[in-house]
Order: C-alpha cells, then structure tokens, then sequence
C-alpha cells in the first residue's frame, strides 16, 4: 500500500492532466450539439460492435448443440413422413388411421435414428464413417444410413454406442438404385477418385437417360425405401459391342462435409427376410 502511495505522489502531475482532459471533453459533449451527437453515434456503433462479436461467439458455441437438435427434430419428422408408412387396405381400423385415411390401415415401417458422425474418410479406396449410435439404440447391422441430402451406406458393424457404415465410397458397396423418371432398374457403385462421383450400371442400351436425370433408391432392399435420393446423371455413353450403358453420376451427398446422420431401421425387415429366403429355397 506504501508503494502505491508513493507511485501516486510521484506521477501526480500525469493524473492531474489525465483528470483534466477527462473533465474537458465531458465538457465540450455536453455543451456541443454536433460533438455530443457524434460522440453518441461512435459509441453506440462501437458497443454494437462490441455486443455482435460477443453475439457471434455465444452462437458459434451454440451450434454444436443445435444442429444436434435440429438432426433430432428431422428425424421425428421423417418418422411420421406418409411414404415412410406400410399401406394396407382393409376393414381394421386404428388411431393411426386418422391420420391419413379412414378407410386405409397406414402401419409405419421405416423408423428413423439421428446420429453423429464422429469418424468419416473419402481418400482411400475403401471408407468408412463412425456414428455414436449403436444397439443401445436398436441398431443393426445392414441398416440404410442418409442424410438430408441423400444415401450414405450401410451399417456394417455394431457395438453398444457405436457403428461403423460401409460407405458408398467402397469398393463393395452396391446401392439398388432407379431412374426416378422411368423406373428402370440399375446398380451404383464407387470406383474410386473423386468422392462426389460414382457409377451408375446395367442399363440396357435401349433406355434413353439424359444428363442431369436423377437416380434414387429403388426400394428392393430391406436396407433403404424407396426414393432416396442417390444422384444426377453426368455423363452416359456405350462402348462398342456393350449391351448397357456407362453412366457417370454426381452424388447428392457431399461425404466430405457430414456432421449427422439417419440411420434406418426397416421394421417389417425380419418378415421380408422371411419371404425372401423361401423364395429362394423355392
């Protein structure tokens, strides 16, 4: 306490003037019409300034959480989406009726997981992504998994918390996919480079595909409904003596920038899986 005393008994002269020029040009706001205005606006501007930048932050660190929120809301809504439903007709009659039809039973068979992607590759022949969401959660292997803006793959392993996804960006992954504008069937495939580039194959040479057509899930798998976005065409052409088309897609995901997930459970699986076998074995 000394030393301050003595600090403040040595540079007096400095807080005197300092104090001075404090009072002067409180002065000069005061009785100025155009400093003082000038003096308001600069002020404002700056702790305007000042409280956007704090805005900016306090929403930056916010963004983890609401986009997590924002992933859960999506997929409640795609859970009570009316093509996500089994329709039946019939004479039984449910609360889930009204919701759409009174004289058609609508039973749900996708249900939908959000989920974080915590671990993802696009530069290596093979990738894979991680989710934070595993058999806690219902998740099983061979589940569909997309995005807003289209498929992502499979699930190919399962633990309590987590799950690994066969990406489309493998070289085994084969996605049943169509031309939404005619239905006509065919297979996607990755062959490596560009990860926003794929390969769309067997269509016969007799179909007439035109760029920027869009390819979708065709629904003959148990692991993604149908029309799910997977694409547009970029580029098609034949080799001599092919009887299908080489077909470039560009795909709808961007696997270089994706934070959350849908998993889907197909809850009719384990009865198409049924039927599917004694087909088989018929």
């Amino acid at each position: 306490m000394r030393n301050f005393f003595l600090f403040l008994l040595k540079e007096h002269f400095f807080f005197l003037f300092f104090i001075l020029e404090v009072f002067s040009f409180v002065l000069i706001i005061q009785n100025n019409y155009y400093q003082k205005s000038v003096f308001i606006n600069s002020s404002n501007e700056f702790t305007g300034g000042v409280f956007k930048t704090f805005n900016d932050i306090s929403q930056y660190f916010s963004l983890k959480d609401a986009n997590r929120k924002l992933s859960e809301e999506n997929a409640r809504l795609m859970n009570e989406a009316k093509k996500y439903y089994f329709k039946s007709n019939n004479n039984v009659f449910s609360q889930i009726d009204t919701l759409f039809h009174n004289d058609t039973l609508y039973v749900q068979q996708y249900e939908f997981v959000s989920a974080k992607v915590i671990n993802n590759s696009i530069n290596k022949r093979n990738n894979y992504l991680t989710i934070n969401k595993g058999s806690n959660n219902g998740i099983t292997k061979d589940m569909g998994v997309i995005t807003s803006d289209g498929i992502v793959g499979i699930v190919m392993d399962v633990s309590p918390h987590f799950s690994s996804i066969l990406s489309v960006l493998h070289k085994d992954s084969k996605i049943s996919a169509k031309v939404k504008k005619n239905g006509h069937l065919g297979t996607v495939i990755w062959k490596g480079g560009a990860y926003r580039t794929a390969e769309l194959i067997d269509i016969p040479t007799h179909v007439k595909p035109s760029i920027g057509d869009t390819i979708i899930t065709s629904g003959n798998s148990t692991s993604f409904p149908e029309g799910i976005n997977i694409g547009t065409i970029l580029s098609y052409k034949i080799e001599k003596g092919d009887n299908f088309y080489n077909i470039s897609i560009k795909l709808s995901t961007d696997f270089n920038n994706i934070s959350y997930a849908y998993v889907i459970k197909n809850i009719m699986k384990g009865e198409l899986d049924k039927i599917n076998k004694n087909e088989i074995n018929d």
